[in-house]
């Protein structure tokens, strides 16, 4: 996903801040799912970097096979997987969630998948889909607002008062459908209600006939540090199923997961991306 101007920033005052690895990372940042091309121009535009100094650092993550180009259109290339690769692998989650998540999703033929939290957005770091196609395309690495997803609830009810409060205080609530709440007092009654229930459900809020529910998984201390969920069309599983049958299957998962992390002492909890 393209965030502007990242390369634009004042410098840090401390000697230890490299601006040009920040702006490095920022023309990685210009690329994503709206904008998978992107022509020298483009790039400048969109980190705030002059012409030369986006020329200089495409160049140079060409030169070390991070970025591909024509001459013209500048693409990411697969190796850029390897620099979330050491995060995911460290995580401890993708060897020992997927084989109980393709459990769940052979058992209910929805998608499954676990996500953290960064900043305001999740996360997705693993995924299992069903071979069902949806309007929405979720990849490891996919971000969603927080607040319009059924495990953003969770992990925002996982959050301190303080953060929570600082949270809906900062985040701009909009439409992302009809039914999405966008009204921040609204919004905190759900997720301390997910909270105090143990789960979140959201329905149609993040796309039209997109359904979900999420539970957390947590560390061997009790922390809950991501959600894993199962996301459903509405023509296909009613609320009621999903909060049923669908929920007590996810909750068996996560407490196989949860039993798993715990016992080969993962110590993923305290994670955050940045």
């Amino acid at each position: 996903m393209a965030e502007p101007a990242e390369g634009a920033r004042a410098p840090r005052s401390h000697s230890d801040y490299i601006q040009s690895l920040e702006r490095g990372l920022a023309v990685l940042r210009a690329f994503g799912p709206e904008h998978s091309a992107l022509t020298l121009s483009d790039v400048a535009r969109i980190t705030g970097l002059t012409r030369a100094a986006a020329r200089r650092f495409l160049l140079t993550l060409v030169e070390l096979g991070y970025v591909t180009t024509d001459n013209r259109l500048f693409s990411l290339s697969p190796k850029v997987l390897e620099l979330g690769y050491s995060y995911l692998s460290g995580l401890g989650l993708t060897d020992i969630a997927v084989p109980h998540m393709e459990e769940l999703v052979a058992s209910v033929q929805e998608s499954s998948s676990i996500a953290v939290l960064d900043g305001d957005d999740i996360v997705y770091v693993v995924r299992v889909p069903t071979k069902r196609i949806m309007t929405v395309s979720i990849t490891v690495g996919t971000r969603f607002p927080a607040y319009g997803t059924s495990m953003g609830r969770v992990l925002l009810g996982a959050l301190c008062k303080d953060d929570l409060d600082a949270y809906l205080r900062r985040v701009q609530l909009s439409h992302l459908t009809a039914r999405t709440v966008t009204d921040p007092e609204q919004l905190r009654a759900i997720v301390e209600e997910s909270r105090s229930q143990g789960y979140a459900l959201v329905d149609q809020e993040l796309e039209d006939g997109l359904r979900s529910v999420a539970v957390p998984i947590v560390d061997a201390h009790g922390t809950t540090f991501a959600a894993v969920n199962v996301s459903a069309h509405s023509s296909r599983v009613s609320l009621a199923e999903l909060s049923t049958r669908y929920l007590g299957r996810l909750m068996e998962t996560a407490a196989k997961i949860n039993a798993d992390l715990r016992a080969v002492g993962t110590a993923a909890g305290r994670i955050r991306l940045h």
